[in-house]
């Protein structure tokens, strides 16, 4: 990102990744401290958290576990800071071929749908102070059906649609809520694609710019809705896909 961004771009600010121990996640939370951010990253999962502690790819100003489908959990984590810059909302999961099953339509719901709300609502008072701003991940599943994945494309109808909401809601705040509509991306969310010659050669066909995107491509989208420039834009799903949707 050193040729788009300057490196003391978010210098001092703190920005917190919900889900940014791996894939997309990861990457932006990697973009954010390389404009000099002050980054918190937050994963699901105990090997997740403890694989990137290991790793040190970032400077981070702290690595935890946090499960957002419990509010009580998601509350306490948003206490411990006396302000919030900058909220990313990358938590996901997705149960390709389960999520018929209204046990698993649910669960996939609750942590892409409300663990973004879970957690928008625990940061309100805290970006507020900094007159901030939030960048969720929506999907291009937010602008169409996935037959083997109907919860995740649900959710990700909701995430766009919470964002419009939350942007005029947390307006007069001067608090900005944006989102990210990544397509095909290379991370171990969508490993079984990747691995699926006919799906991996579908997807490349149909995307004009003719390859997969990489979680880089993805973060240059969402620190450009973090940084001063995207001052006056609020309410956006903004499709980072390669010009698949187009098509």
């Amino acid at each position: 990102m050193s040729d788009t961004f300057r490196r003391d771009l978010l210098a001092g600010k703190r920005a917190i990744v919900v889900g940014g121990s791996s894939g997309i996640g990861e990457g932006i939370a990697r973009a954010l401290a390389g404009v000099g951010a002050r980054v918190i990253v937050t994963g699901a999962a105990d090997a997740e958290v403890l694989r990137l502690r290991d790793a040190r790819a970032f400077d981070t100003e702290s690595i935890d576990v946090l499960d957002v489908r419990d509010n009580d959990r998601v509350v306490a984590f948003f206490k411990r800071f006396d302000a919030v810059d900058v909220l990313v909302n990358c938590a996901g999961i997705i149960r390709r071929g389960a999520e018929h099953d209204p046990a698993v339509f649910s669960d996939v719901v609750d942590v892409n749908l409300g663990g973004t709300m879970r957690c928008c609502a625990a940061a309100r008072a805290k970006l507020a102070v900094a007159k901030g701003c939030i960048v969720n991940t929506a999907s291009v599943l937010s602008f169409f059906g996935g037959g083997l994945v109907p919860g995740y494309a649900a959710s990700k109808g909701g995430v766009a649609q919470l964002t419009k909401s939350l942007a005029i809601a947390y307006a007069a705040e001067g608090v900005r809520v944006n989102a990210i509509a990544p397509g095909w991306v290379r991370t171990p969310l969508t490993a079984a694609l990747q691995a699926d010659a006919g799906r991996d050669a579908a997807i490349v066909a149909r995307t004009p710019l003719g390859r997969w995107a990489d979680a880089d491509d993805i973060a240059g989208a969402a620190l450009f809705l973090c940084a001063p420039a995207a001052r006056f834009v609020t309410g956006v799903v903004l499709p980072v896909d390669g010009g698949y949707m187009i098509t």
